[in-house]
């Protein structure tokens, strides 16, 4: 997956029969989806993959419990469907991607005695509603118990818990996965390629116009479809096919913190089932360290948005109440903040109140949009779009086989491969676990990408990333900025920003000898590792 080698194929292409614009999760589901039924596809992404929202997320493969809520108490058929079709999609997400994915328990700890009937009856119907996909069985939990399996639970006035299971999973890992699935099958990607103007013939969408972000060339594609899949930035393309087009957005920001891992909750996430204006809020054990999220306020687009002092203090009030010791503003080690692309609803009074799911628009000169939706259910929604391409456009094409489609790295994959790792190449037990984890069938590849002994040394002593991570991933996963590979092929970027500024420089070293950077490139790259570590990731 070298993207020169995509990009030399994209100039000898006469035409594609879809050209997808965005490599976020539903994008790079599309392309998944239409390459494997057989079409000729080419996937661009005007940043690097999965650089917005879709590496920005809780981390969690799941139904949304808070939608359950709604559905039941206002008799909402639309959220119940919606909670229902993202159960059964977790399940397919954590059989095709069992590498990236994982299933996880939570506790909700409760003080007042009329919650925990109230509770633990919406938890079991989460159970019901997953069916055959159901991860295990919730259950009420006496004060002691619950105590025990969150050791930093504020136990002053703890009533007890209800003990819960979900999917969590690898966001930015997934994406660069699922774009390599559909490379396996056929299509073109190439990142930081991005959309300038669509071509139009007779009125109809027939290709776009491209600028490489890299070399600043131009170049003009043909393709039969184009879907417009840009997440927050979909009206924008939406207005270059149409300048009186209507947004059919209202975005929102969701922002995550990261703590040292003395405030994990042990093996167990956490679940704060009501903030103080109604939300709710996860703490999650991820990679070692505590990720706590999130927030729902409306904001304007931007690529990289501001994490504000507000909103880290309104994440660390709704958490304290739930802590022995309280985390503080100098306990965190990293922040970030994702847009959803949330479609208007004229009824809604929050964004918080509008549904997220998703909307397909076929324009009048056949520019096809899709927004809104969550991670969990990208898949059904690439297999909707699909569809209504295949409709539109009278394409020949396969039946969607993407229920059961391993997703790159999950062919053959055991659970306990990381053992065989460790023992074969002598490497440390964590290192095992974070590469098994990462690449799954795909890891002896990472290994043998440069020099074992140089190529197992660690890019930071306490973290579980090696140097031959960096060479794969610049040969193989078009890796093209150091940020790139520090904050969406290794999650260092997002845990940790002072020791992920620290490994930059040999992350650095290694790409300028590898890829042949000049001292003007060097600089270029330094410039940009300080934007993103000191500033918003």
């Amino acid at each position: 997956m070298e993207r020169s080698v995509h990009i030399q194929r994209m100039i000898d292409a006469d035409s594609y029969d879809l050209l997808v614009i965005g490599g976020g999760a539903t994008g790079s589901g599309i392309a998944v989806d239409a390459a494997s039924r057989g079409l000729k596809v080419l996937l661009v992404e005007k940043n690097d993959f999965a650089e917005g929202t879709s590496s920005r997320s809780t981390k969690l493969v799941h139904g949304g419990v808070r939608y359950l809520e709604k559905a039941v108490k206002h008799l909402d058929k639309e959220q119940y469907y919606f909670v229902k079709e993202g159960l059964f999609e977790r399940g397919v997400i954590l059989k095709n991607a069992p590498h990236l994915t994982n299933k996880i328990k939570f506790v909700t700890p409760l003080y007042k005695w009329h919650e925990l009937p109230y509770i633990y009856s919406g938890l079991k119907l989460y159970d019901i509603l997953s069916g055959k996909m159901r991860l295990g069985k919730s259950r009420l939990l006496f004060k002691n118990e619950t105590k025990q399996k969150l050791p930093i639970v504020n136990d002053k006035g703890l009533k007890g818990g209800v003990l819960y299971f979900d999917g969590q999973f690898n966001d930015a890992r997934m994406a660069v996965m699922l774009v390599k699935t559909a490379v396996n099958n056929g299509a073109t990607a190439i990142n930081h390629m991005e959309v300038t103007g669509l071509i139009k013939e007779n009125g109809v969408v027939s290709g776009a116009v491209l600028k490489d972000n890299i070399s600043f060339k131009q170049y003009n594609v043909r393709a039969k479809a184009v879907v417009n899949a840009t997440g927050a930035y979909a009206d924008f393309i939406r207005k270059m096919d149409d300048e009186n087009a209507e947004p059919v957005l209202k975005v929102s920001s969701g922002i995550h913190i990261v703590l040292d891992k003395k405030f994990a909750p042990t093996d167990y996430g956490m679940m704060i089932p009501e903030t103080d204006d109604g939300r709710v809020i996860f703490v999650l054990p991820w990679e070692g360290y505590a990720l706590v999220g999130t927030t729902d306020d409306p904001t304007t687009i931007k690529d990289h948005p501001d994490v504000t002092e507000n909103e880290i203090e309104y994440v660390l009030k709704q958490i304290s109440k739930y802590y022995k010791n309280p985390p503080r503003k100098e306990d965190i080690l990293s922040a970030w903040s994702g847009i959803r692309p949330l479609v208007k609803d004229p009824d809604a009074t929050t964004t918080e109140e509008i549904l997220r799911n998703h909307y397909i628009e076929v324009s009048n000169s056949k520019l096809v949009t899709i927004t809104g939706g969550k991670w969990t259910s990208y898949r059904r929604m690439a297999e909707d779009v699909v569809d209504r391409v295949v409709k539109e456009f009278s394409f020949k094409a396969g039946p969607c086989i993407t229920v059961d489609l391993k997703i790159a790295g999950g062919e053959n994959f055991d659970p306990e491969g990381f053992k065989i790792l460790k023992n074969k190449y002598n490497i440390d037990n964590d290192i095992a676990i974070h590469l098994h984890k990462s690449y799954g069938s795909l890891a002896e590849e990472v290994i043998g990408s440069c020099d074992m002994e140089m190529g197992l040394t660690r890019l930071e002593k306490e973290h579980p990333y090696i140097e031959a991570e960096v060479y794969y991933c610049v040969k193989n996963e078009m890796v093209v900025h150091v940020v790139d590979f520090l904050i969406r092929r290794i999650p260092l970027g997002l845990l940790d920003k002072k020791a992920a500024k620290h490994a930059s420089k040999r992350v650095l070293e290694i790409m300028a000898h590898l890829l042949g950077w000049d001292d003007v490139r060097i600089s270029l790259e330094q410039q940009l590792i300080n934007e993103r570590f000191d500033g918003a990731i």
